[in-house]
């Protein structure tokens, strides 16, 4: 079994280049579908220019749209990201409390507003305010 260092070292390259080509043609072909600037006869012809001549078409794609694909992957980054907060602050917001569920101090804090307002008299004030500290 004769088979020197260097040349598992090439074998290695050409394998690691052969996977890089790869990842980089499915990263062209998703930004053409992802792309909604694009109309469909663009994707058309860009699908059909990648697949028919693949080192030639994604070279043309990125050198034609490769400043764009940054862009769109930022945009899209970022609109993932801010639609993955409004869904944590949606979730973790407190629920609105119903009338009569709150703490005593939000109980007393209701009666008292409406005491202060002239809507209660002083009675009801007193009665209202022992009825919430006697639960």
């Amino acid at each position: 079994m004769d088979y020197p260092l260097l040349d598992v070292f090439l074998t290695m390259l050409w394998f690691f280049l052969w996977i890089m080509w790869f990842m980089l043609l499915f990263r062209v072909v998703a930004d053409i579908f992802r792309d909604d600037a694009l109309s469909g006869w663009g994707k058309a012809g860009w699908t059909l220019l990648v697949c028919a001549l693949p080192f030639a078409g994604v070279l043309a794609y990125l050198v034609a749209r490769g400043r764009g694909m940054g862009e769109r992957e930022m945009r899209r980054a970022r609109d993932q990201e801010r639609a993955f907060r409004a869904y944590v602050q949606e979730a973790a917001a407190p629920e609105p409390m119903a009338p009569g569920t709150g703490t005593k101090a939000d109980e007393l804090g209701r009666l008292a507003a409406l005491h202060d307002q002239g809507a209660i008299t002083d009675a009801e004030y007193e009665r209202a305010k022992a009825k919430v500290l006697a639960v």
